[in-house]
């Protein structure tokens, strides 16, 4: 491992999830609280859309002909290009123009998570990633906060702020440690293309049960990334982009602990764990809405450490472990394209769905928050003060808050049912003695 590379990785993990979290955070209220809350299903599906077809992209590009780096360069230019476009067609009121540009932005973007993984891989030691991976979350939380602190949580300004970091990345990426094609020089054929390379390790059963409930827990997971800032803003959260990034801040404790709990529980439990906690999260968010206990939605937001590292990460690196080295960027991009890809995409689909049919109170309930809260001139200190701030202006129709908070109880409890049956499912099929903290020699 070169002295500087472990600090050139932080700085990409950084920047790389900064641009996300810049605008996936609230897009949801962003939408709604601009009349394209019809939308939010497009919008966000294009995250996925880019996840399905990333892996055909890195198996005919990024493993056989040109460096790693090189390509997340060109990627994150491009991406950043979209991004800073995208104020200007929603000024328009052209939604479908706007998903459209954002599914040209995620193609781009998608194939950097298994790629950034790849480029990280080949240059650390395994036990030292989630170092390297935790400087991703605090770029997220960066980017929340930041947000919040601006008061855009609800204002396309958003995508400037992803735009300007995008295209900094962009540029970065062209120093980071050279990273050669794993597969240059071997023939371009279909199987590649296609990543039937890495379909062999489907001939591990436990990978297939791995493989499989990623998938389907994918689906409620859906609910919390599209619809939590719609539900906060809803329940008299302030800045909707602040308080989400509690969640990565409890992500970055949890994130450093990795190699600990890998050693005392192994990767069933690490998963099942995680899988378990969006269970929890689900029903905090569920049973905290009827009254706004504000502890319950808060400790849910908090949860994010172990749901997202518990369950994604940890994935990752036991993907890592068993896929044989020639094909392990072919390999993350699959896990990329049933989670993010598959998995997120009929997820977005349900939840957007379910939204518009179940929580039908939203728009009102926010336009009547939005109206009867004071405008203020705050200076900085007040400002950062207010960015996890609660509050329901007085003379709020307190029939229409329950009743809509109601209808955000039936929402939650949903997606809490089907994490806890795949849990189940993973518990009693899962079986797979491999260790990812064993180190091969020669590191």
């Amino acid at each position: 491992m070169k002295p500087d590379a472990q600090f050139k990785l932080s700085v990409m993990m950084f920047f790389q999830f900064f641009a996300w979290g810049a605008w996936f955070a609230t897009l949801g209220q962003c939408l709604g609280a601009n009349g394209l809350a019809n939308f939010g299903g497009g919008a966000y599906g294009s995250a996925p859309i880019g996840a399905i077809f990333a892996p055909l992209f890195l198996g005919l590009i990024a493993d056989r002909f040109f460096p790693s780096q090189q390509v997340m360069g060109v990627l994150f230019l491009i991406g950043g290009v979209l991004l800073s476009l995208v104020p200007g067609v929603v000024e328009s009121g052209n939604g479908e123009t706007m998903v459209w540009m954002m599914t040209a932005n995620m193609l781009c973007y998608m194939p950097t998570l298994g790629l950034g993984n790849s480029i990280a891989f080949a240059n650390l030691d395994r036990l030292v990633f989630p170092k390297v991976r935790v400087w991703g979350t605090i770029g997220w939380i960066a980017a929340g906060l930041l947000v919040g602190f601006l008061g855009w949580s609800s204002s396309f300004e958003i995508f400037y702020l992803a735009g300007a970091s995008s295209i900094i990345l962009g540029l970065f990426s062209f120093t980071l440690p050279n990273t050669p094609p794993p597969a240059k020089g071997e023939p371009v054929n279909l199987r590649a293309l296609l990543m039937l390379d890495a379909l062999a390790i489907l001939k591990r059963p436990a990978f297939v049960v791995f493989l499989a409930c990623s998938c389907l827990i994918c689906i409620p997971l859906a609910y919390y990334y599209g619809l939590t800032s719609n539900y906060l803003t809803n329940a008299g959260f302030e800045q909707a982009a602040s308080t989400m990034t509690l969640g990565q801040m409890s992500e970055i404790f949890f994130m450093l602990l990795i190699p600990f709990f890998f050693r005392k529980l192994g990767v069933k439990w690490m998963i099942l764990v995680g899988m378990l906690s969006w269970v929890v999260r689900y029903l905090l968010f569920a049973y905290g809405a009827s009254e706004q206990v504000i502890w319950m939605l808060l400790l849910s937001v908090a949860l994010h450490g172990i749901c997202y590292d518990f369950f994604f990460v940890t994935g990752f690196m036991y993907t890592d472990k068993i896929a044989p080295e020639n094909i392990r960027t072919q390999a993350q991009s699959l896990l990329v394209f049933f989670t993010q890809g598959i998995g997120m995409y009929f997820g977005y689909q349900v939840a957007f769905g379910r939204f518009g049919e179940e929580v039908t109170g939203y728009g009102n309930l926010n336009d009547a928050i939005s109206s009867a809260r004071a405008v203020e001139e705050l200076g900085v200190l007040e400002q950062l003060g207010r960015m996890f701030a609660v509050s329901m202006p007085e003379g709020l129709d307190t029939t229409m808050l329950s009743n809509v908070m109601s209808q955000w109880k039936e929402f939650w409890t949903y997606p809490a049912m089907f994490a806890c049956v795949i849990a189940v499912v993973f518990f009693l099929t899962f079986w797979d003695k491999v260790s990812v903290a064993e180190e091969e020699g020669g590191e």
